[in-house]
């Protein structure tokens, strides 16, 4: 049998992409949460809340056409990447042509800088917005998939996870969920993405959260099981009442998505992870 030759991409290729990711991602708004939020608007039985849905749309319209942040957060650049087996990277290193990217991205598409080099003593900004946050995934094929997602802190802020013990159920489940959204109220700026990571173990819940929320809006789990409970979270999190922008009404989520993983028998981690109305993420191919 004959070896298969390796498709080459480059790294400055990969740069090149990625600032332009960075910038798009911040200005544009997917389509998908456009008509989410026009779908939710239609149906807002607050006056109030109609009024702040309608300045969301007219907002991100704006950031659009003028190409300018949808949101003062920026984020912190998390990035999934999807790598072929069957690519090589040619002329650099694949994590420092991300940071290459973001670099240059932040800087030329003029977008808050929000990285700090030390956590908890200096805290100085690294005044670029690296380095990302990069998680890979070696797939088969011979492309390299990119998913950017520019996530704010008010959001990721009210996140959390629990270690909960088998017995807690799909009730249990529920009540943690709806009521880390209760708890974070105005915070993440509603109305809100939820993201739910079931299973894996104590890092995995978590990872699984924050990909669901780079699924598109609405988008169902495909096991029928899972998929009820993303409607019977929504269902939930929009009857606590807190609406758009936490001013009342009964758009307090656009959307739920669950993803889940095998875990241990004695454990059933869930993690909750949040994102605003603007939940700015793309992805590209090469």
């Amino acid at each position: 049998m004959g070896c298969t030759k390796p498709r080459v991409i480059q790294a400055a290729d990969i740069a090149d992409s990625m600032e332009k990711l960075c910038i798009s991602t911040c200005c544009n708004l997917p389509e998908e949460n456009l008509q989410r939020i026009e779908a939710f608007a239609a149906t807002e039985e607050s006056e109030v809340g109609r009024q702040v849905l309608d300045m969301i749309l007219e907002n991100h319209r704006l950031a659009a056409r003028e190409q300018r942040p949808a949101c003062q957060d920026t984020g912190l650049a998390v990035v999934f990447l999807e790598l072929g087996q069957d690519v090589h990277i040619e002329g650099g290193e694949l994590a420092s042509a991300i940071n290459d990217g973001v670099r240059r991205g932040y800087e030329k598409g003029y977008l808050r800088k929000s990285v700090v080099d030390d956590p908890l003593f200096e805290r100085k900004n690294t005044r670029d917005n690296t380095p990302a946050i990069i998680h890979t995934t070696v797939v088969a094929g011979d492309t390299l998939k990119i998913t950017l997602a520019a996530k704010g802190g008010g959001a990721e802020n009210m996140s959390a996870v629990a270690m909960m013990i088998p017995a807690a159920g799909v009730e249990g489940v529920r009540r943690f969920v709806v009521e880390q959204v209760r708890k974070a109220g105005s915070n993440p700026c509603p109305p809100v993405v939820v993201g739910v990571g079931i299973g894996g173990n104590f890092e995995v819940a978590p990872l699984l959260a924050k990909k669901a929320l780079v699924r598109p809006m609405g988008s169902k789990n495909p096991n029928p099981a899972y998929a009820a409970l993303e409607d019977e979270l929504l269902e939930a999190i929009n009857k606590l009442g807190i609406g758009p922008q936490g001013l009342g009404g009964s758009t307090t989520a656009l959307a739920v998505h669950v993803e889940y993983a095998p875990c241990h028998i004695a454990s059933m981690p869930v993690a909750v992870n949040l994102n605003c109305h603007v939940s700015p993420h793309q992805s590209i191919t090469l």
